[in-house]
């Protein structure tokens, strides 16, 4: 059985990390904390206005800051999708975490993300959706301990499976 304090959720915007993240910090009896709000708290802005004034790079950079002086115990994290862009946060969330890569194709994604010009994601101006998956996918399978594949199930079955993943 897997130890770490926390549950440290990554993955594509889309692919459930807030949603799954509140109802498994239900279940496990675990504080939820998720840091796309952190970082709109503590900036007093949205995501998205971080990204039109200073760029992506920016973004990911205060995110990066953010998770690398996190210091939770007990907490499902839900991580925003671009955590896995800096190490030094990775390592700080897995000190004491376990990354859960909550695995979701491509058809999905686009099936539930209808916002993805204004929903504040860090990428490229340019940068097509798919060409952020197939750049992400990687780095989220680099830091993963346990990956969830969530094609086809709803956010209970995915929680199941977590827990499940987590008792092995």
């Amino acid at each position: 059985m897997i130890s770490h304090s926390n549950l440290v959720l990554i993955g594509m915007p889309g692919s459930g990390k807030s949603t799954v993240g509140i109802i498994l910090a239900k279940r496990t009896s675990h504080d939820f904390v998720d840091t796309d709000v952190l970082i709109q708290s503590t900036q007093q802005r949205s995501l998205q206005a971080i990204l039109d004034t200073e760029g992506h790079m920016r973004l990911r950079a205060i995110e990066a800051g953010v998770l690398q002086n996190l210091q939770l115990q007990n907490h499902v994290i839900s991580t925003g999708g671009s955590a896995v862009y800096s190490d030094a946060a990775m390592q700080n969330l897995k000190r004491n975490g376990t990354a859960i890569y909550l695995d979701v194709s491509l058809d999905t994604l686009r099936s539930r993300i209808t916002d993805y010009e204004s929903r504040g994601i860090a990428k490229r101006p340019e940068q097509s959706f798919a060409e952020l998956f197939e750049e992400r996918v990687i780095l989220y399978r680099r830091y993963a301990d346990i990956v969830i594949n969530g094609d086809g199930l709803n956010q209970d079955d995915v929680c199941k499976a977590i827990i499940k993943a987590l008792a092995q």
